[in-house]
């Protein structure tokens, strides 16, 4: 029996068993084997004749933002409209047969934004391109997926399941849990909250059921089944997704402000021109970029060009960002701005910058 019967197999054992106190044991061990045949299938399926195969695309920019959806969404007209790159688009579906970078230039940060081939149905199991597909979305910063407003709202369960497949969570945070392999010792299991979706026998038998016998397991919030198999596999990527809803000037007024209300959802007409510019603002915030300007001694703040850093990024990251080897040199720095305590502060490499912070850097 092949991986894909297997996990139909037991795809289809899941939706027969009910949900209950009694099963859910049963459930949970069901779910890290399907977990485990999921990861043979797209990652132990590569033959030699496969390497190579795929959209290799250079990262540039200071963000990479991936553009997906079904056929004939939208995604090519966005993609021309955001950016000075032509993707073909056509009233046909795949038009885009592979994956076409443009350029975002927004508040001084490039950002790159991918549009890729159509997702079909069953892309997680090879389907179409959607492998491909899905190997570049795992390296993007955020997802936007491209919704059909005109079409049930089907299309986004459907994208979202093809990826969760393949351990891409949308819009989910990573489970608070340290999780680490020993070389013995058996396996301890600790937890620092009541715990009402998993216990200490279903976590022992998801570890054996891995060959992992000697482990150390910290669980600090009330974790499902499937999250604690996802810090297992340790594999898992956490990405923010935007779902853009396009073509909504052919639907009703009501039902525009319906969507526009869901969370992470922007409402776009790629056609007309409609709330373009508000999209790329959702984009930006997002990806919780920074801008930093820059001054040299005796000189006024360059505000023409600043440093586009991430939220949370110290002076020893901005340091990074001019030249790799300052940092090495690095006396001090002079901060004005927010994250100051007065202007300016001396301060050192650890210090954490805020937006439109202004940085001048003193070396040894």
């Amino acid at each position: 029996m092949g991986i894909l019967e297997k996990i139909q197999d037991i795809e289809n054992e899941i939706k027969r068993t009910q949900k209950n106190k009694a099963t859910e044991y049963h459930l949970g061990l069901l779910k890290a084997k399907l977990a485990k045949y999921r990861v043979q299938l797209l990652e132990g399926s590569k033959t030699k004749s496969e390497k190579g195969e795929g959209f290799d695309v250079m990262k540039s920019g200071d963000a990479r933002v991936a553009l997906i959806g079904f056929p004939s969404v939208g995604k090519s007209t966005l993609l021309s409209k955001l950016t000075k790159t032509e993707s073909i688009a056509a009233s046909y579906e795949f038009t885009t047969l592979t994956c076409i970078p443009g350029k975002i230039e927004y508040k001084g940060a490039q950002i790159q934004l991918l549009d890729l081939p159509g997702i079909i149905e069953g892309a997680s199991q090879g389907k179409g391109r959607g492998r491909q597909v899905i190997a570049v979305a795992r390296t993007a910063d955020i997802v936007l997926m491209m919704l059909d407003a005109t079409k049930s709202e089907q299309q986004k369960a459907q994208l979202e399941r093809e990826l969760e497949t393949v351990g891409i969570r949308l819009n989910q945070g990573r489970p608070n849990v340290a999780f680490k392999v020993k070389t013995g010792g058996g396996i301890t299991i600790n937890a620092t909250v009541k715990l009402t979706k998993i216990n200490e026998k279903m976590v022992q038998h998801i570890l054996h059921d891995y060959k992992i016998f000697n482990a150390d397991v910290l669980i600090r919030e009330d974790i499902t089944v499937d999250q604690f198999i996802d810090v297992v596999l340790g594999n898992r990527k956490y990405l923010t997704c935007i779902y853009c809803y396009n073509k909504i000037d052919q639907i009703t007024i009501e039902e525009v402000d319906r969507l526009a209300r869901q969370d992470n959802t922007v409402v776009v007409s790629c056609e007309q021109d409609l709330n373009l510019d508000y999209l790329v603002e959702q984009i930006w915030k997002h990806l919780n970029l920074l801008r930093v300007y820059t001054k040299k001694r005796g000189e006024l703040p360059d505000f023409s060009d600043g440093l586009i850093i991430r939220n949370g990024a110290t002076v020893e990251h901005c340091c990074h960002a001019i030249h790799r080897s300052l940092a090495e040199d690095f006396k001090y720095a002079l901060v004005w701005g927010a994250s100051a305590k007065h202007n300016p502060q001396r301060v050192g490499l650890h210090h954490i910058v805020n937006n439109e912070d202004v940085i001048q850097v003193v070396k040894k």
